[in-house]
């Protein structure tokens, strides 16, 4: 296996870009004051990424999967990240055990 010389810089370049961004969030935080609307908006975010990320999933797959990523919206609104992923997962096992797709 060879390495192109310009794909090896691009991803350098990319790991630096990746790399920079993370740190700058982090330095520039420091000198940020979070009012209360900020906050509420970050914690938002996580939640829309998710439905982002599973909203295809529920317009293509089956009727257990449809069910799950609605059981998992729901849980959203609510419930962390970590416990609304665990309620889908949950829901679409028990959808597909009983539904049989």
């Amino acid at each position: 296996m060879t390495l192109d010389p310009d794909t090896f810089l691009a991803i350098v370049a990319m790991a630096a870009a990746t790399m920079l961004t993370r740190v700058a969030g982090i330095v520039v935080i420091r000198f940020v004051t979070i009012g209360s609307q900020q906050k509420r908006a970050l914690e938002a975010i996580p939640p829309a990424v998710l439905m982002a990320v599973i909203a295809p999933t529920a317009l293509v797959t089956g009727p257990a999967e449809t069910l799950a990523t609605v059981a998992t919206a729901l849980a959203a609104m609510r419930l962390p990240l970590l416990p609304a992923v665990a309620i889908g997962v949950f829901v679409v096992a028990v959808a597909r055990a009983l539904i049989g797709a």
